[in-house]
């Protein structure tokens, strides 16, 4: 039996769309195709994906992690604290990398891993 269900799609649920658009911009370069007031898809991002200002869901860190990789977690944190975002575990080792976790100004908790060199 062969395997066709992947993930394909991302949405993060959001308290403020423009907050939210600006610091994923500002921190990873992502950019947007709008769908009304309350929704943008990303791009940029690896998957595709949304912010969703609209959903039941909630902003938090207690659901799934979504994860980022970047060459330069160094950089990468920098970026995301110049762009709001707050540290919530600085970065550590795991075996395989090393990796830190952020809020966004929603509320979301992600995280950025990078391989050990």
């Amino acid at each position: 039996m062969t395997n066709t269900t992947k993930i394909n799609y991302i949405e993060l649920p959001i308290t403020d769309l423009a907050a939210s658009k600006a610091f994923y911009s500002a921190a990873f370069g992502w950019t947007y195709i709008d769908y009304g007031p309350t929704y943008a898809s990303f791009q940029g991002a690896g998957i595709d994906g949304g912010l969703d200002a609209d959903s039941d869901r909630k902003p938090g860190k207690n659901g799934a992690l979504v994860i980022l990789h970047s060459d330069d977690l160094v950089a990468a944190q920098a970026s995301v604290e110049t762009a709001g975002g707050k540290i919530t575990i600085a970065i550590f080792a795991f075996p395989g990398g090393h990796r830190f976790h952020f809020s966004d100004p929603s509320g979301n908790e992600l995280a950025v891993w990078s391989t050990d060199e």
